[in-house]
């Protein structure tokens, strides 16, 4: 199929629109990106919608310039401490079993699934099917077209605050930008970065963004696990500048360029002259004493990582191990402190086989960006449907809505 297809990453620390070509191959090409600092938003949460859509309205704006497309929808990644996850079932009588199954069936089997107590200031944002069972086989991948009497499915739903998707959606509305569907960001992450062998052996994805840790365990193909935990890299950063007495923009720049997770690993004698940052006269760092304020929090991190891993019931069953990503990700030296911890191997995960302003996006802090021009390609209706069957916003909200 071809077209365009758009994404926004609305995170903690900067919000990225990409605009990409699609072939009729459904290869990628970067052609629009817009990148902005984020305001008004914690832990993935926004907390002013004013300041939230001001820097939205900006990424999309610096996007359309760039790729001379008038944006006006887009797919929209949702994160944030108010995310949550369960496992679930559904069950559906095919009748005789004299029939194959349709679509329609597993359609029904999952609205099934779907049928659960969800509180009512909660929405569901996925239902994921992860394996299905046809009368006494199960470990099923698609059961249309084979015969059977009573057609299970094992889901993965995603839910998320209502508020919170309304406060999102609204930002993006005030940009003049419909939503074509709203992604779970480490599902859109794992499009980029994941390979299909990880995904069948057992992989944990774990997405190291400013405000949160979003962390998806996928095995036999699909996700069967998803959380966010609320830390990230602002809090090692605010860990920085209160144990050096810095200003925080300080302490930032001294993680991204002078920054290392392992201490033993720095010089003792090598020292960071905080001046180069603007920062008072004469005053210099120990490197290895910042190394040691970033091990304490990025170790804390990946114990918390541990804990879900064990809490999952899939400890002992990832070969694959883990695939680290998200701007924290390019702290030097995490890759072997979450070896350590996880006992596990790890790797860092980047977005691959796309062309395009791909110098613009390289790097695990852009997996999420271009991971959701990934997820519109393979899992949702395409590239930018025709006029009439674009799903504006009023539309989407009705869905969102809860139903009666």
């Amino acid at each position: 199929m071809g077209g365009t297809v758009v994404g926004i990453d609305v995170g903690t620390t900067k919000i990225c629109t990409l605009v990409g070509e699609v072939d009729n191959s459904d290869h990628l090409r970067i052609v629009g990106v817009g990148v902005v600092p984020s305001r008004g938003l914690r832990r993935g949460v926004i907390v002013s919608v004013d300041e939230a859509a001001a820097a939205i309205a900006a990424s999309i704006e610096k996007a359309e310039r760039i790729s001379g497309y008038k944006i006006e929808n887009a797919y929209v990644g949702v994160a944030g401490s108010h995310i949550a996850s369960l496992n679930t079932r559904g069950v559906v009588a095919i009748g005789r079993g004299d029939r194959p199954i349709t679509q329609e069936d597993v359609n029904r089997a999952m609205e099934a699934a779907q049928a659960v107590a969800v509180p009512h200031n909660r929405q569901i944002i996925h239902a994921i099917p992860r394996s299905f069972s046809l009368d006494d086989q199960e470990g099923v991948r698609d059961p249309i077209g084979l015969m059977g009497y009573r057609l299970e499915v094992e889901a993965h739903i995603v839910t998320g605050a209502s508020t919170s998707l309304r406060n999102l959606a609204s930002c993006v509305q005030a940009a003049g930008v419909g939503i074509t569907a709203m992604v779970l960001q480490p599902l859109a992450s794992a499009e980029a970065v994941l390979r299909p062998d990880e995904r069948e052996m057992g992989v944990v994805l774990v997405d190291a963004g400013g405000g949160t840790v979003d962390v998806a365990i996928f095995m036999e193909g699909s996700i069967w696990h998803s959380l966010v935990l609320p830390v990230g890299g602002n809090h090692i950063t605010n860990d920085i500048a209160i144990g050096l007495r810095i200003p925080f923009d300080v302490a930032e720049e001294l993680k991204l360029q002078h920054g290392h997770a392992l201490p033993e690993a720095v010089d003792s004698e090598e020292v960071v002259d905080v001046r180069s940052f603007g920062h008072g006269p004469g005053r210099v760092v120990a490197r290895r004493e910042l190394a040691t304020i970033i091990e304490a929090r990025a170790e804390e991190m990946f114990e918390m990582v541990l804990r879900e891993i064990k809490r999952s019931g899939y400890d002992g069953l990832l070969p694959a191990g883990v695939v680290l990503t998200g701007g924290t990700a390019r702290m030097e030296g995490l890759v072997e402190l979450g070896q350590r911890v996880l006992n596990l191997p790890v790797r860092i995960g980047m977005p691959s086989d796309i062309d395009g302003l791909v110098e613009t996006i390289e790097g695990p802090a852009y997996a999420t960006s271009v991971g959701m021009l990934l997820w519109g390609i393979r899992h949702d209706s395409g590239p930018e449907p025709p006029p009439d069957r674009r799903r504006g916003f009023l539309g989407w909200l009705r869905e969102l809505l809860p139903r009666s």
